[in-house]
């Protein structure tokens, strides 16, 4: 079996390790893989083919940890999360399309950016927020997906709220592979999803378990403080990494 997308072996070696490194980010804090990924596959090669496999993993990822996550996912939120952007999903391509996914990708990552300076100075909102904030969220995340950095809003929000650490990671995990799955058939639509696709999931199937428990094991043993701290300092980066794919053109 040849290497899937045409990779050089010196490629696809690179792109293994920023696998390896993105799975265990996502299985310690339970965000992040699909940004941290694309943003290196981009310096290498057209990342767009990679996309459809990046979701697959992330489905893959949630079997995974099912067990682990499964008592401790707040259903209620990430339901009306989701519902949320399903709403918005169908017209997030027409949207980006609109105003070009640059600038949709420089105004998430300096609003992320923003909003993570904010919560390292220590603050957080005092509730949790209600049913319908969470749909306006959600709403924001399908949105921002289009230029494939849904996740980040919900992270940023739920960052800024008494979230406990396990459920935080738990509802994260289960709404990124929600919006993952009713994505995939807008790219399968779009001619992305091609037999490379499949192969390019089989060969990072080892990749990825090794990675997501590295990751759970870690998280396991950090203190909540840690973790919180952790996920702030990702959104900030992922912020800088979507600032820079937008001056600089990577």
């Amino acid at each position: 079996m040849g290497l899937p997308f045409d990779l050089g072996a010196g490629t696809a070696a690179a792109l293994a390790i920023a696998l390896l490194g993105a799975a265990f980010v996502r299985g310690y804090s339970g965000f992040g893989f699909s940004a941290i990924f694309i943003a290196f596959a981009a310096l290498l090669t057209n990342p767009l083919p990679l996309i459809p496999v990046i979701f697959a993993c992330e489905i893959m990822m949630t079997a995974f940890q099912a067990r682990g996550i499964r008592a401790h996912v707040d259903w209620p939120r990430a339901l009306a999360l989701l519902a949320g952007a399903a709403v918005a999903l169908p017209v997030s391509l027409t949207v980006m399309m609109s105003i070009g996914v640059d600038n949709a990708r420089l105004a998430i990552s300096a609003m992320v950016g923003i909003m993570a300076l904010v919560l390292l100075s220590g603050w957080t909102l005092k509730q949790r927020i209600a049913t319908r904030g969470n749909l306006a969220v959600g709403v924001v995340a399908g949105l921002a997906n289009g230029a494939g950095v849904g996740g980040l809003p919900v992270a940023v929000s739920m960052a800024a709220q008494p979230i406990p650490t396990n459920v935080f990671r738990a509802t994260m995990i289960v709404f990124l592979t929600g919006i993952d799955i009713m994505s995939f058939p807008i790219l399968w639509r779009g001619g992305l999803v091609t037999g490379d696709t499949f192969i390019g999931l089989l060969l990072a199937f080892p990749i990825l378990w090794v990675g997501v428990m590295l990751g759970g094991r870690q998280f396991l043993s950090a203190s909540p403080s840690t973790f919180r701290q952790f996920a702030v300092m990702l959104l900030l980066t992922l912020s800088i990494i979507g600032l820079l794919r937008t001056f600089v053109g990577f």
